[in-house]
């Protein structure tokens, strides 16, 4: 059986199913009555079966989707929080019917798509050319059928023509002998006309058999072109480039850093290449103040230089403008300047050198944060400071990834050569890294300032990917973290891959001031050149003296250069910070202004506002999401409504960035945190990946027992998914419920103030670590 006919076939066994059900539209129409049709792995609903044929008013594809029963009659689909469906049946066993449809047409939809894969990654090779001459000769065989069949019925249609002719002479010959002559001719007219209908289905048969592989392997070349002209058309200016330094070395000139320091770089500009002038000085006794934050009543965004690039970046330097008059003013554009920047530019320093964020740093620090916040190592635990060395196992990227473009990197089987000994659940865990903004911004009275030194931890989350270009292993179903801080960062936090298809993660961390949770998801995506990866899933936080909480969704990151050229990762997109309860109505708008070569753009810029309840502008947030955050009071707006500007007061350090240990470069650039979390630590859940065997070979420097380790758990894996869906195809046939999988420490609720569902935290985990009963976990390395 060809694999056309296998995906064929297994569309046809796809569940069907139809039928009325009320889906919640608003809360004005609440639950209304539609029609629902369960076809080859989509649901798709109508207001009534006429519209069938003609208007659909909504579908979601079960591949991926999440399938969660709320009560007896009522369910819900989502997709990943971009698309959800409430559902309601009439009865508790109308909608065990349908879930049990669903599921088992979610579990044959994942089958057909990874067959459409295997079949894809069959098709990118290179087609013998045997097989090639037999496609032509076949083809070449029933198209000559065809012209036999064309000319036989030319032939006896003339014939028949004629004999219908002779039909109306009135010669002497009998009627009944024309008649016979005429049927006869009509008789062999029929016979060629079916012939050639059979010749012409058998070439249409062989063409739609064939159509489909061939149509994806030309797809394939054209891409597999581009992306060769594009690589060429690359090296091509790298060539160039080093002709011309080459050129200059000969000479004795100096030759131009490509490193993109903003203190060697005259293209380089910085926001407070504006207008300003002095706003009123007040005074500050928080965090931040003093030579780290030079400007007083500033905040840049108009074009006008007013002082270098290494100046804004060299830390601890003052600017000497204090004196300058009250006349020169300093303003700020509208919100809309601030928040729709557009075509920003970053010098070639973008793909290199991105240890130097580190050395503008200071090495040694009296405090670890800007905070003040001082550790007494007598009550610390003792934990390493660096992980074994990353040892040289040189492979070719391209080599591996070329057949992939396209393609959902959480599908493609890599080697573990570009990946880094951490597993999604503890990269997650790093964002935590800075929460004493957290813990500052909890004391804050004032919604506003409040939310601005949030925006500042959603921008330290970023910190540490400037220079981590390695991929964390994907976590295992079932698969959990757990990190107990507590007696130095002051925080605890728990992660469990609660969800296979689509891959989703659930955390939950908590200090003595806040807790914050998030359900994290993605999709990536191969393009030849970059990689490029848009999370999904929210992130909250609420602060536990005010009941303020506060929401936000991650920005995209794209990894660049990955063919020829340094590895460079960039953060781009805008993010939005919405308020809830206690702050409803507030929120902060940030731009991650993305590379471009044309732009005079510092790199890595973020700039942002934050606005009340009545969308008044009353922080300004500037500054770059690898190395700092500033941020200002809006003291007055003046002009018009359609174009505002605002008088800011002196700017604040809001976070700076740690550096980073020494020799970081060895161990895949990981920070003193990064080090510190696969750590073996006794008394965690079985089923924690400081466990996760691959990944501790892969730490311990044994790459090719790694790879072997990986393999195995995946196809452990796969066998354990099997052998749920051949269960719940078996209580599908039997007309019985099948349970879905249920998490171990979260479950899934509705979120408040919303209509999403999202994984919460049980708050059992901490009581069976203490009494050390994991009872219930599942085994799955």
């Amino acid at each position: 059986m060809t694999d056309a006919a296998g995906n064929a076939l297994a569309e046809k066994a796809l569940p069907q199913m139809k039928g009325w059900l009320l889906k919640w539209t608003n809360y004005i129409k609440g639950y209304q009555r539609r029609w629902f049709v369960l076809s080859k792995g989509v649901l798709s609903y109508y207001r009534n079966q006429s519209e069938i044929n003609h208007t659909c008013r909504g579908t979601i594809s079960l591949h991926g989707a999440l399938i969660h029963t709320v009560d007896s009659c009522t369910f819900v689909i989502s997709n990943g929080g971009t698309q959800t469906f409430h559902i309601k049946a009439g009865t508790e066993v109308e909608r065990q019917s349908w879930v049990t449809a669903l599921e088992l047409a979610k579990a044959k939809a994942i089958r057909v798509m990874e067959c459409e894969e295997e079949e894809e990654t069959e098709t990118a090779h290179v087609v013998p050319s045997q097989e090639i001459s037999s496609v032509v000769r076949d083809f070449t065989d029933r198209l000559e059928n065809m012209r036999t069949c064309y000319d036989l019925i030319t032939k006896h249609g003339a014939a028949l023509q004629r004999a219908l002719n002779d039909l109306e002479t009135n010669e002497e010959e009998s009627l009944a002998s024309r008649t016979k002559i005429v049927n006869e001719r009509a008789t062999l007219f029929r016979i060629t006309s079916n012939a050639m209908i059979n010749a012409g289905n058998d070439y249409l048969q062989s063409a739609e058999a064939q159509g489909h592989k061939w149509s994806k392997m030309l797809h394939h070349e054209r891409e597999q072109r581009q992306r060769l002209e594009e690589i060429i058309e690359q090296m091509a200016k790298q060539q160039s480039q080093m002709e011309q330094a080459a050129i200059l070395v000969r000479q004795n000139k100096p030759v131009p850093s490509s490193s993109g320091n903003a203190t060697s770089s005259s293209l380089v500009t910085s926001d407070d290449e504006v207008e300003f002038f002095d706003a009123e000085e007040h005074g500050y006794t928080g965090p931040g103040r003093s030579a780290e934050s030079p400007d007083r009543g500033t905040f840049i965004l108009k074009m006008n230089t007013r002082r270098s690039s290494s100046e804004e970046q060299a830390e601890g330097h003052q600017e000497g403008s204090s004196s300058e008059s009250d006349e020169q003013k300093r303003t700020v554009q509208t919100v809309q300047q601030v928040c729709l920047v557009s075509a920003p530019r970053v010098t070639s320093g973008a793909q290199a050198d991105d240890d130097d964020v580190d050395k503008a740093v200071p090495a040694k620090q009296s405090t670890d944060s800007i905070y003040g916040r001082n550790w007494n190592p007598d009550l610390m635990k003792k934990r390493r400071d660096r992980v074994p060395d990353k040892p040289n196992h040189p492979i070719s990227l391209w080599g591996i990834m070329k057949n992939c473009i396209g393609k959902d990197l959480s599908k493609i089987p890599m080697p573990i050569n570009f990946n880094e000994p951490l597993s999604m659940l503890q990269r997650l865990v790093e964002d935590y890294e800075y929460t004493e903004i957290l813990d500052y911004a909890a004391t804050c009275q004032d919604e506003c300032e409040q939310l601005a030194y949030l925006a500042a931890f959603t921008v330290s989350a970023y910190a540490t990917t400037t220079n981590r270009t390695g991929k964390p292993f994907n976590p295992l179903l079932g698969e959990t973290y757990e990190c107990d801080r507590m007696d130095d960062y002051g925080w605890r936090c728990l992660a469990e891959q609660v969800s296979h298809h689509p891959p989703v993660a659930a955390l939950h961390c908590e200090s003595k001031n806040w807790m914050c949770w998030q359900e994290f998801s993605m999709t990536s995506k191969f393009r030849g050149k970059y990689v490029q990866i848009n999370p999904l899933g929210g992130v909250y936080v609420q602060f536990l003296n005010s009941g303020r909480r506060y929401s936000w969704r991650k920005v995209t990151t794209t990894v660049n250069n990955i063919i020829v050229g340094k590895l460079w990762v960039d953060q781009h997109g805008e993010m939005e910070i919405l308020g809830s309860q206690a702050a409803e109505g507030h929120k902060c708008v940030l731009n991650f202004i993305p590379y471009s070569y044309f732009s005079r753009e510092v790199q890595r810029s973020v700039k942002g506002v934050v606005m009340n309840k009545d969308n008044e502008v009353k922080w300004v947030v500037r500054g770059t999401w690898d190395m700092k955050i500033e941020i200002a009071p809006v003291l007055k707006t003046t002009g018009s409504p359609s174009s505002p500007t605002y008088t800011t007061g002196e700017f604040k350090l809001a976070w700076r960035r740690r550096p980073a240990p020494p020799e970081s470069e060895k161990f895949y650039n990981f920070t003193t945190l990064a080090c510190q979390l696969n750590e073996e630590e006794e008394g965690v859940a079985p089923t924690d990946s400081r466990r996760r065997p691959d990944q501790r070979l892969m730490e311990q420097g044994n790459w090719d027992e790694s790879n072997k380790e990986k393999l195995r758990l995946e196809d452990k894996q796969r066998t354990e998914r099997r052998r749920r869906e051949n269960e719940a195809e078996e209580a599908a046939a039997e007309g019985r419920p099948y349970p879905a999988y249920e998490p171990m420490w979260f479950k899934r609720e509705k979120e408040e103030g919303s209509e999403e569902y999202v994984h919460v935290f049980k708050n059992t985990y901490w009581e069976a670590k203490a009494a050390q009963n994991f009872e219930g976990c599942p085994e799955i390395y």
